[in-house]
This record gives C-alpha cells, sequence and structure tokens, in this order.
C-alpha cells in the first residue's frame, strides 16, 4: 500500500526511477562438495556480469536460495546429506524458486537412469564430468539472457502500472480543483453580502454604527450608540474576562491590538437573544490624538452552512476517492497476479514441452506417437529410426500395421487402439529381422486430437542372453549332478557289487554281517538320493503360520543331547518373534543341519548359540559356534552340492539349507573369523500375519 500511494504522490519519478534502474550482477549458485570443483566451474564462468556464489552442500544451497536470486543453478548429483536430486526437489517445491534452471554435473552417475532421475526432478541439462568449458559458458550465457528478458518484462509491467496510477492522479488533480473553485465561488457569494460597520474608542464604547446594523442585529442605531461594543459579543466578553487580574480595559485594548487587521470569528448576539456567527475584521487608526477602532462585522451564517456543506462533501468525496483507490490497488494486485500466474504456466507449459522433446528424443526406448483416428505416425524418436530401420520419411503420415507386432504369448497380432503394459512381442524391421521387445501403449491427446503414444523396449538381446545362460545352466547343472550322483551313489554300490560277486560261487548263505554292511551301503544311497531331491526347485512346501521359538525349542532336547555327547554346551537367546509363514518340517532340518555342522565345527567345551530377534520387517534366525572359523577357499564353496569337509559327508547338507531358504524367500547370511562361524537366516514378515 505504502509503494501505491508514493507512486500516486509522484509517478513521474517512480518511473524515471524505473527507466534509470542501473543494471545488476546476475547471480549463479554453484553447488558442489568437492572445493575444487567449485573453483574449476569459477574459473569457466568468470564474467563481470556475473556474481557467483558457492555452496558446499545442498542444505547450504538451499540457505543461500533464501538470500539471493539466481538466474541459473549448477548442482552437483552426489553429495553428502541432501544429494543434488533432494536438492533440486526442495528447490522446485518452493514457491519463489520453482522456476529457476537447474543442470546437474556429474562424473559418477552417468547411467541412463540417473539421467531421467535428474530430469524427472526438474533438471533442464545433465552434463558429465570432464565437461567442455565453452560449452558450458554458453549454456550459461542463454539462462543468463533468458532471466536478463524476464526482468525486463518485469520493469516494463510496473512502468505500465505507473502510468496508470498517473492517469487516476491527475483525475484527483481535476476533483480536487473543482473543490477550490467551489470554495472560491462560495466566498465571492459571501462577500456580497452587506457588512454591518462599527466604531469605538480604546475603551470599547461605540461612537458609530452603519444602519445594516438593524437587519443584522435587529437593534436601532440609537441603542447602541455609547455601549460598550461587547455587547454584541457576549461570548467574546467571557474569553476577555477570563483572566480577572487584568481590568477590562487593559485586556480589551491587548486583545484589539493583537486583533487588528486579522479575521476574528466570533458569535454575535442580535436583540432577540439569537446568536449568529460573524467575522471580525479590526483597523485601527489615530483621530486628534485619540485611538479609534473601525470594526467590520459580516454576518457567515451562511457561509458556516456552505463550509459544513462544503466539508460533508468533501469528507464524502475523499471516502469515495479513497473506495476508488483501494479499488484501483486490488485490480492491480489482481491483475498483477494473474499476469504472473499465466507467465507462470507459460513457462511451465515451455518446460515440460522441452523436457517432453528431450526425452522423447534421447529415450533408449523405441517410442513413437500415432494418430487414434486412422493410426497413422505423428512422431518417432531416434531408438526407433535406429532398431527398427525405418527413416522418419518413411514413417510419418504412414498408416502403422499391426502385423509388424506380434504377441509373444497368444501368436496373435496386437490391437494398438486398446491399452496395453510390458507385454511381450515381437516386431519386423525393415531388413525382415524379428525382435523381441516389452509393449506399452497409452491413450493421450495431443492438442485436442485423440493419439496413441507406443513405448516399445527392445529385448532382443536381453532374450538371446537369458537363454544362453538358461541353457548353459542347465548344462553346468546336469554335469554337477551327473559327477555328485555317480561320485556319491557309485561307492555304496561298488561295495554292495563287490560283495556279490565274492559270494556269488559260494554254496553258503550270505553272512549277517555281510547282509548289514550291503544294507548299511543301501541304506547310505538311498539317502543321498533324498537329500538330492530335495534340492529340487519344484519340491511343494506345506507352509502354515508358525512360532520360529516353538521350533526352536522343540528340537533344542535333540541337539541339546547331541551337545552333550561331544562335551559341548547349547545356548538359547530366544528373543520375541511375531509368527511368520512356515513349513515346519523344512525349518526343522534348516536348524538341525546348521547346528550339527557348527558343532562338528567346535572343539570340546565349547558352546553353540542359537538366537532369535526382529529385525525391522524380518524375523532373524542366527546359529553361533565357536570354532576356527571357515577358510575363504571353503567359504567360496558353502552350499555347493556335494561338497563337504568331512570324511562321511555327503555335501548336500548346506544345499537343503539354501534350497529351503529360497523356498521361504529368506536369505542366508555367514560371518565368520577365528572366534567363530555365525549363519543368520532373515525370513520376511507378511503383513497379514503380523497385523493377526
Amino acid at each position: 500500500m505504502e509503494t501505491v500511494m508514493e507512486s500516486l504522490m509522484d509517478p513521474k519519478g517512480s518511473i524515471e526511477k524505473l527507466n534509470n534502474t542501473p543494471v545488476q550482477k546476475v547471480n549463479i549458485l554453484m553447488v558442489d562438495d568437492h572445493p575444487e570443483n567449485l573453483l574449476a566451474l569459477e574459473a569457466v564462468l568468470t564474467s563481470p556480469n556475473y556474481n557467483l556464489i558457492s555452496a558446499h552442500s545442498g542444505k547450504e544451497a538451499l540457505k543461500c536460495m533464501l538470500q539471493h536470486d539466481f538466474a541459473v543453478i549448477l548442482l552437483d548429483v552426489q553429495m553428502p546429506g541432501l544429494n543434488g536430486f533432494d536438492t533440486a526437489k526442495l528447490i522446485k517445491a518452493r514457491e519463489k524458486t520453482k522456476n529457476i534452471p537447474i543442470i546437474f554435473i556429474t562424473a559418477i552417475n552417468q547411467e541412463m537412469e540417473h539421467v531421467h532421475q535428474g530430469y524427472s526432478v526438474g533438471a533442464i541439462d545433465y552434463i558429465f564430468k570432464p565437461f567442455q568449458p565453452e560449452t558450458l559458458k554458453k549454456k550459461i550465457e542463454q539462462f543468463v539472457k533468458i532471466h536478463q528478458n524476464h526482468q525486463e518484462t518485469i520493469i516494463q509491467t510496473d512502468l505500465g502500472h505507473l502510468l496508470e496510477l498517473n492517469k487516476v492522479n491527475k483525475r484527483l488533480d481535476r476533483t480536487t480543483l473543482n473543490l477550490h473553485r467551489t470554495e472560491a465561488l462560495s466566498k465571492a457569494i459571501s462577500e456580497t453580502i452587506t457588512d454591518t460597520i462599527v466604531t469605538f474608542d480604546n475603551q470599547g464604547s461605540i461612537l458609530s454604527v452603519n444602519p445594516a446594523v438593524k437587519s443584522m442585529f435587529g437593534y436601532q442605531v440609537e441603542e447602541l450608540m455609547e455601549k460598550h461594543v461587547l455587547k454584541l459579543f457576549p461570548k467574546w466578553e467571557d474569553e476577555v474576562l477570563c483572566d480577572s487580574s487584568l481590568s477590562l480595559a487593559l485586556l480589551l485594548q491587548s486583545t484589539l491590538r493583537q486583533s487588528v487587521g486579522k479575521i476574528i470569528e466570533v458569535v454575535a448576539c442580535r436583540k432577540d437573544k439569537s446568536c449568529f456567527y460573524a467575522d471580525l475584521l479590526i483597523a485601527s487608526t489615530i483621530i486628534e490624538d485619540e485611538q479609534i477602532f473601525v470594526c467590520t462585522i459580516r454576518d457567515v451564517t451562511e457561509r458556516k452552512q456552505i463550509e459544513e456543506v462544503k466539508r460533508q462533501r468533501f469528507t464524502n468525496l475523499e471516502q469515495i476517492v479513497e473506495e476508488r483507490t483501494l479499488e484501483l490497488t486490488m485490480s492491480n494486485i489482481k491483475l498483477q497476479k494473474e499476469i504472473d500466474e499465466r507467465k507462470r504456466m507459460a513457462d511451465h507449459l515451455f518446460h515440460t514441452q522441452e523436457r517432453f522433446r528431450k526425452i522423447f528424443e534421447s529415450s533408449p526406448c523405441l517410442m513413437a506417437i500415432l494418430s487414434q483416428q486412422d493410426l497413422t505416425f505423428m512422431e518417432v524418436n531416434a531408438s526407433w529410426t535406429k532398431n527398427t530401420g525405418y527413416s522418419c520419411d518413411e514413417l510419418i503420415h504412414q498408416k502403422a500395421s499391426s502385423k509388424n507386432l506380434i504377441d509373444d504369448v497368444t501368436e496373435t497380432y496386437i490391437d494398438l487402439n486398446k491399452k496395453v503394459s510390458n507385454k511381450k512381442v515381437r516386431f519386423k524391421t525393415k531388413n525382415g529381422e524379428i525382435r523381441s521387445g516389452l509393449l506399452s501403449t497409452e491413450l493421450i491427446d495431443i492438442h485436442s486430437e485423440p493419439c496413441i503414444l507406443i513405448v516399445l523396449t527392445d529385448m532382443t538381446d536381453r532374450v538371446h542372453l537369458e537363454n544362453e545362460m538358461y541353457r548353459l545352466d542347465r548344462l553346468n547343472l546336469i554335469g554337477e549332478m551327473a559327477a555328485g550322483i555317480a561320485h556319491e551313489i557309485r561307492n555304496p554300490m561298488t561295495t554292495v557289487q563287490g560283495f556279490l560277486q565274492l559270494t556269488r560261487n559260494k554254496a553258503d548263505n550270505l553272512s549277517t554281517e555281510i547282509i548289514d554292511l550291503m544294507l548299511e551301503e543301501l541304506k547310505r544311497a538311498n539317502s543321498i538320493i533324498t537329500e538330492f531331491l530335495n534340492l529340487a526347485k519344484n519340491k511343494i512346501s506345506v507352509k502354515k503360520k508358525r512360532n520360529l521359538n516353538s521350533i526352536i525349542e522343540a528340537l533344542s532336547p535333540l541337539i541339546q543331547a547331541e551337545a552333550f555327547r561331544s562335551n559341548k554346551q547349547l545356548k538359547l537367546e530366544l528373543g520375541e518373534c511375531p509368527d511368520i509363514s512356515l513349513d515346519e518340517k523344512e525349518i526343522r532340518q534348516l536348524i538341525l543341519n546348521i547346528s550339527l555342522n557348527g558343532l562338528d565345527a567346535m572343539t570340546s567345551s565349547g558352546n553353540l548359540t542359537i538366537k532369535t530377534y526382529k529385525d525391522n520387517a524380518t524375523v532373524v534366525l542366527q546359529i553361533k559356534d565357536e570354532g576356527q572359523g571357515i577358510s575363504p577357499e571353503v567359504l567360496s564353496k558353502l552350499g555347493t552340492p556335494f561338497f563337504t569337509t568331512k570324511e562321511t559327508g555327503t555335501g548336500l547338507g548346506l544345499a537343503i539349507c539354501y534350497s529351503v531358504a529360497k523356498r521361504h524367500d529368506a536369505k542366508i547370511e555367514i560371518e565368520t573369523g577365528d572366534d567363530g562361524t555365525t549363519f543368520s537366516a532373515r525370513f520376511q514378515l507378511i503383513p497379514s500375519l503380523t497385523n493377526d
């Protein structure tokens, strides 16, 4: 409001001030946690027209945003605390700073997903280090020009507002002039009224009076002769006599001397005791060495009434002017807000279109825009032309053929008028090559025209790689299985075969010891096959809501008994754990396998500790032994089928544990050292179970 009033008082000075505003330096913010990088940027951008401000963290950059206005921000991506992406989000969330251009500069995060993330948080460019100094300098110059043009637009807008206010001020001046004319006219009318003229001596005794006194006061001339002049002004007499320490004559003389040449407004009293307002103009002259006073009395009752009316009208006019000024001010503020909002929308639309164009053109995915009406190509990006072999001229305004897109599952043509998401398809290139990809379509409107956005991710190389890896994995697994089964099962079978050959030509029956030995070897072979089947991927787990602590407590006597046999101890540290979905039989086997391995790894008097606890969204089973630890060579092979360090082991125990963990979506972690080894199995919590 104060600024508006100043403009109303001196609009011409405000306009000259806006026109003569000196060009200020443009602020540029550089954010990087490495001082050497800031020094390099400063060396490239040093200019008498730039005010370079450095910030060493995202938090410091946000503080600078509160203190200065910036034309452009150079922002490092990888910073401690607030990284570049988080800092950009906070800058864009603030109304005052969300339109400031942001350029990411990084030497680390050069993957395309980081580039996309940078554009998604509001960046207009993403530059990799080392950058070209001249290129960066030219880009900054363009952003500075945009900023300066924006400032000039604001100044021109303010100039227009001041011109409008100047017009309002001129209208107010004309209104004031009309008021002065009205006042002058009233004064001229009041001067035409006949005045009463009274002469009196320095004692206040009336010497003469003109005939107008009869019409003004109701007295005859004779009735006032030699009467005191204050008879006509009784209230003035009360004012003169307010100081009782002086005589009436002295008080009157003192008052008259002070009033000579001045117009005094008093209340006059008529003969009928009615009062009216009058103006007194007193002059003094010397006649025959005697001071004579001449008093002109003018009835100003009508003038008073006119002045009261004028005052009331002026008050009303001031109120109208004030209301109109407030209305114009509010209209001006509303207009300014509307202008700012339209500019913001225009800037936002421009940046949105620019970002879409850059994303569309630089996307590694095949992207195309079709007209929904006739399925003709409107736009295609570089990836589309590169992967299909067609040029833009061959595709634009040409109808897209759905026969070039085949559903990989149903072997049917894709209907482009229907929305699909990540559908596996095969598509044909210009040279007839069949490639694989993921197809997504979206129905959009561009300038009120229904369109179809097609995004096709080329998965050909990945599909070939996955098929090759799957084939190699199967061959590798078959080789390992064949070697393991052949090695482990051949031993007991060889024993049985040998004994059968020895007894082939004997007439007597086989001895009990030989039969027991063959049965033991066959039992061992059957055990290996049974454990091997537990590794099968298609093995079905019967999961129910179970508490891990209950399973451990049920198994503890068996583990404790095994520990006592070798003079070892079992310790349970079971914390509060919510119920989770488990196959109790498989979990018992996992706990038993790891616990027995831990007991075998320790010497006499060692302690095996089984611990459970809840860690965020997981339930952790931890089994710790006090053995000598696992060597790196052995650690890298743990879980491999048929790999064992025991003389009588099958090498399938830990492999089964890993298979059980996988079927329970759990993760096994191993920590080993000179003071022992800790196996930790992390089971994910299921919300439906934790909320019961």
